[in-house]
């Protein structure tokens, strides 16, 4: 299809300068002004008379059914609640904001439940009002009420990413209207009012006389949604229907959306019996992560005889971090000197070359690809003056500038396996009977978590526990199905584990759910490394409380370069684009948003069935 994305995305991304620059024109006073959508930085793009999204198909015909593959299973329908695991796209699919994100623009919501927000010019509060016709998939209103409810049971029983925001952000919640929310912050924080948009709002009164937290596969969540399951077999499949009384089909931000009649998900133990199901024709559409494969393992028949579409999707937000955790809460993994050894015996340009024909770039750094990714060489300017405070703490690499290791290329990467030998030794460890150990005699054997199925991940893991070996240190591999993983993930029982952290043009609160020292000790927190650096922490303060684009650039900048040196996760190959192999009858609109395909915002959001038309 033809697109206008790298010239639009050059503009956006040029553009991002100008919007953190100007002055937050949203209100005009302290009593706050009534707009239809807000933004980070600024103004939102979409003026109030904006009559669908920018990427959307506003005359997309409705019908059709799409079938996705998952690895692993559900033990929940309540993909808010901190016990059990569901699906990952309910958390997307099933459940409705006040405010919705415009893929389009670094950060800016728009009214979906709420038909305006109202801010004051420091942000130290946020009004919603309702939209009237606003109501849930049974037919009642949504209420101020259910809004101030899920805020506080969210906060209180839901899962750990809901419960910062309420214990350290709100410092009241009220009803100022009959369809008018207030929440009053308590410190500085601009993010704020757009997190607040984003929290998901549930139906009060279905949990009467119920547990929110224990709900498992008894019920599911009622919201205000399009789509509702309709049936489920836990371990096989679920199905979402579209409602036919949907309330909000002709609101400007959905005109164009959420398409499909029907979204079901099979459910596989394996990942490469979910690729066999696509290419039979049992699911509709895969993502394909392997820039190889995707290069050389499509010569089935289907895709041969044209019933099989391979689609690319490029975007513009940074590379984020894909690789291997280093949880440094474990002694050894705390030494940097450990961690850099286990970084020069990762031999990425085999690895790359043998897992993915060397067809799929390194991420260098968590905002690489873009403006706000650290620059190479010291630390200078007001990135220097950010760090200066905590030198002495800081490791080698964050002030006079750290690149990854590289490799030669071949197999036995001697060169880098000298230094990490050496730096081993530095912090105390020595070779006995061909094992790596310490001065008590303790071995360093190295366990990796694993969910079953991710077989390249296990095929990237073979080849470094066979570099790992040649230092006397002992990989072994944690292979476990999906619910043993969540439970093991959230007590941080593991030595490595795979992760992937998406980021954005406009980061925010988020980082400190992924790198903050508050999530060292919280079980079930999203910083999985441990990361407990106090200049992490205050670059991430700076950054969000940045009143123009040097200093908030500066501050991501200076964030990058503490944790990119700081050799908290084994960076492998970025995914620069994505890969979407698909049924013929499956589409999408011409014109391609700037963070391009990202969870389900773009696929299934803004696609259509061509028989549907």
């Amino acid at each position: 299809m033809a697109s206008n994305f790298f010239l639009r995305n050059t503009v956006f991304v040029a553009g991002i300068t100008l919007a953190l620059a100007a002055k937050f024109a949203m209100a005009e006073s302290t009593t706050g002004t009534v707009t239809h959508g807000i933004a980070m930085y600024g103004d939102p793009q979409l003026p109030a008379t904006y009559t669908s999204l920018p990427y959307a198909n506003p005359d997309a015909p409705k019908g059709g059914m799409v079938v996705f593959g998952n690895t692993g299973g559900f033990d929940t329908l309540n993909p808010f609640a901190q016990k059990g695991t569901t699906p990952w796209q309910l958390r997307f699919w099933a459940a409705e904001s006040l405010m919705g994100r415009n893929q389009d623009e670094p950060f800016a919501l728009y009214g979906l439940l709420a038909e305006t927000i109202k801010v004051p010019e420091d942000r130290s509060w946020v009004e919603f009002t309702l939209r009237a016709e606003a109501k849930f998939s049974d037919g009642s209103p949504v209420t101020v009420e259910d809004v101030i409810w899920s805020f506080e049971t969210l906060g209180t029983e839901g899962h750990a990413r809901y419960r910062r925001f309420w214990e350290n952000g709100i410092e009241t919640i009220e009803q100022t209207g009959p369809r008018s929310v207030r929440l009053t912050f308590t410190n500085d924080n601009r993010e704020y009012a757009l997190i607040a948009g984003l929290r998901p709002i549930l139906k009060k009164s279905q949990w009467d006389g119920k547990s929110f937290a224990d709900s498992g596969l008894s019920e599911a969540p009622i919201t205000s949604a399009a789509y509702v399951i309709s049936d489920f077999e836990a371990g096989r499949f679920i199905t979402l229907k579209r409602n036919p009384d949907y309330w909000g089909t002709d609101i400007p931000f959905r005109r164009g959306t959420q398409n499909f009649d029907e979204m079901r998900i099979d459910l596989y133990g394996d990942i490469n019996v979910m690729f066999e199901a696509f290419k039979s024709g049992a699911l509709s559409t895969y993502r394909e992560y392997n820039a190889n494969v995707w290069e050389t393992g499509y010569d089935f028949p289907r895709y041969l005889n044209g019933d099989v579409v391979k689609s690319e999707i490029p975007h513009g937000r940074p590379s984020g971090m894909t690789g291997f955790g280093l949880n440094t809460r474990n002694a050894a993994l705390s030494d940097w000197r450990v961690r850099e050894a286990l970084m020069l015996a990762f031999n990425f340009e085999y690895i790359n070359d043998t897992v993915t024909g060397g067809r799929q770039e390194r991420i260098s750094s968590y905002f690489s690809n873009s403006i706000l990714g650290l620059q190479p060489g010291p630390a200078t300017g007001k990135v220097a003056e950010l760090l200066e405070p905590f030198t002495t703490d800081l490791v080698p690499g964050v002030l006079d500038g750290y690149s990854l290791p590289k490799s030669d290329g071949t197999e036995r990467n001697r060169k880098n396996l000298r230094k990490a030998a050496k730096l081993l030794t530095d912090a105390g460890w020595h070779i006995a009977d061909g094992t790596l150990q310490n001065g008590k005699g303790k071995p360093l054997n190295l366990h990796v978590l694993l969910r079953q199925g991710d077989n390249e991940m296990q095929s990237v893991m073979d080849i470094y526990a066979q570099s790992l070996e040649r230092l006397g240190i002992r990989l072994i591999q944690d292979v476990v199905d999906n619910a043993q993983y969540v439970e093991r993930e959230s007590a941080y029982d593991f030595d490595l584990i795979h992760l992937r952290r998406d980021l954005s043009l406009s980061p925010g609160n988020e980082q400190r759910l992924y790198w903050g020292s508050a999530g060292v000790d919280q079980p079930g927190s999203r910083n999985l490394m441990g990361v407990n650096s106090p200049a992490a922490d205050a670059m991430i303060n700076a950054m969000l409380n940045a009143r123009s684009t040097e200093d908030f650039n500066a501050a991501t900048r200076a964030l990058d370069r503490v944790l990119t040196a700081g050799r908290y996760v084994l960076p492998i190959w970025q995914y620069d684009v994505a890969r979407i192999a698909h049924n013929k009858d499956l589409t999408y609109p011409d014109t391609l948003p700037l963070y391009g395909d990202r969870a389900t915002y773009f696929m299934p959001e803004v696609w259509w069935s061509k028989a549907a038309e």
